[in-house]
């Protein structure tokens, strides 16, 4: 199973917009991170996004780029200060391969549950992607590539 951690592309400020959609810097990053995941054999069955339009906006190219067939949807865990847990139990003894458009401080702490069992100092791409894989339906997790924003 492929776990791909998506973190949202450049958002305009909240005095902008309080929604904070992508800018057009914003749009077109994610549009290029997403191009290079499929380029790379990305092809989630399942992207999730946190609801926030900025991580919509994100998970919508990611999904078009890499299989517009997947299930595309809200995943109320996904909140930047939602514990890591919460995911990781989730995924475990899950099958299909997910995408994740989330936010910083969660996709950094999720990674670093995953991947050490949450020891500190896991770097994580701002505004880019990694991708995880498990053999052992989601006990133990190890990355495969990432892409920077």
């Amino acid at each position: 199973m492929h776990l791909f951690l998506v973190h949202h592309g450049v958002a305009v400020g909240p005095d902008e917009d309080a929604r904070r959609p992508l800018s057009a810097v914003g749009l077109a990053g994610a549009a290029r991170v997403a191009a290079l995941a499929a380029a790379k054999g990305a092809k989630p069955e399942i992207v999730w996004h946190s609801g926030k339009l900025r991580a919509k906006q994100t998970a919508q190219e990611f999904w078009r780029a890499c299989n517009a067939l997947a299930e595309f949807a809200v995943s109320r865990d996904l909140q930047p200060d939602d514990p890591p847990q919460w995911m990781r139990d989730r995924l475990r003894g899950e099958t299909r391969d997910i995408a994740i458009a989330g936010h910083f401080p969660y996709l950094p702490r999720l990674l670093a549950l995953l991947v050490t069992g949450g020891e500190a100092g896991v770097d994580f791409p701002i505004n880019g992607i990694v991708a995880l894989v498990t053999d052992d339906e989601g006990e133990t997790w190890r990355e495969l590539w990432r892409i920077s924003g």
